[in-house]
């Protein structure tokens, strides 16, 4: 059999493998599950051009957008999409990640990447504890009320 012969064979075979995941439904579960990485494969790229002196620091700021974003949409993907109601919050934080990066290692550090990073980060902190407040910590709040006002209104009256 000649060397050509061969290598037909190979990518006839390959062809076929491919054919046949895809009608089994791999790549589309794959796919479906794992489209999060097209955008933390960008975020990190552009991590790893600017460390290697091809590119300005204030692609840093998309970078760290697309990497932050990513993870959230991966973790989604993964445990569900219901979470999203007490997550959304990270989105702000993920721009927040992109200037404090920028800040970081931009020459220049420029007082307003800092000043902008900490407000939107402090904003994804205060909504995202708010968030998880009124979810889950609204019972916390109920049982704290009720033996603050118990204590004001019993324990005073009680002497050990």
């Amino acid at each position: 059999m000649s060397k050509n012969q061969y290598s037909v064979g190979i990518l006839i075979l390959a062809a076929g493998v491919v054919i046949l995941l895809g009608k089994l439904g791999v790549f589309s579960f794959i796919g479906s599950v794992f489209w999060p990485l097209f955008l933390l494969i960008p975020g990190i790229l552009l991590h790893v051009l600017y460390f290697g002196r091809m590119l300005p620091a204030v692609l840093l700021i998309p970078a760290g957008m697309l990497s932050v974003y990513s993870l959230l949409f991966l973790f989604c993907n993964l445990f569900g999409w219901t979470y999203m109601r007490y997550l959304w919050p990270l989105f702000l934080l993920g721009a927040a990640v992109g200037l404090y990066e920028y800040y970081l290692f931009d020459s220049s550090k420029s007082r307003v990447a800092f000043v902008s990073a900490v407000a939107l980060g402090g904003s994804a902190l205060l909504l995202f504890t708010m968030m998880l407040l009124w979810g889950f910590g609204i019972y916390l709040i109920a049982v704290v009320l009720i033996v603050l006002g118990a204590w004001m209104a019993f324990g005073r009256r009680i002497r050990w």
